[in-house]
């Protein structure tokens, strides 16, 4: 029963969620934090920070994770088949269609429409971490890794992944004692 639950928990924000790997994240959370209880809020905003340090995409690393903390290693096998294969699927069908159709009226109101939608997503689970870290970590930690990465990215062009770094590396150091 458990990997069935796995299997959908990850299909189906793979089916449903239009525009990669950080707009199903919040759908992913949902399963995984809401529906099943897997893991906490702090858990996962830990699991995406590490997973958003590592190469490859986003939800693969996610579920493979999450499986195996779930389930091992059967767990892990599930999660990221469900996550990769039919995704795969529908994009090669999907691609094919739209590529056929690119010059569609249609099809460019269709991606126009799907836009702000992923933007409300992703700034709902920016919210939902931020709130997550001042809980966890407490407002003035949360502002000195918010603004320090704001400057890094944004003012000096830093490649996300040395920010992510950077900022597991501040917790190592001046949140080793904060727990969830």
């Amino acid at each position: 029963m458990i990997y069935w639950q796995l299997f959908m928990a990850f299909f189906i924000p793979n089916i449903i969620g239009y525009g990669g790997g950080p707009a199903i994240i919040p759908l992913i959370e949902a399963e995984v934090v809401g529906r099943h209880g897997w893991m906490s809020a702090q858990a996962f905003a830990e699991t995406l920070a590490l997973g958003n340090s590592l190469p490859s995409p986003i939800a693969t690393k996610m579920a493979g994770y999450i499986g195996f903390q779930v389930a091992g290693w059967g767990g892990a096998l599930v999660a990221t088949l469900a996550t990769a294969v039919p995704s795969l699927l529908l994009m090669l069908v999907a691609m094919g269609v739209l590529y056929r159709h690119r010059e569609s009226p249609r099809v460019k109101r269709m991606s126009q429409w799907v836009r702000p939608v992923i933007a409300m997503m992703m700034a709902w689970l920016a919210l939902d971490f931020l709130q997550t870290g001042i809980d966890g970590a407490g407002l003035l930690h949360t502002l000195v890794i918010a603004v320090v990465a704001a400057l890094a990215l944004l003012r000096f062009r830093v490649h996300p992944a040395l920010v992510v770094l950077g900022g597991l590396a501040y917790g190592a150091v001046f949140l080793g004692g904060v727990s969830s």
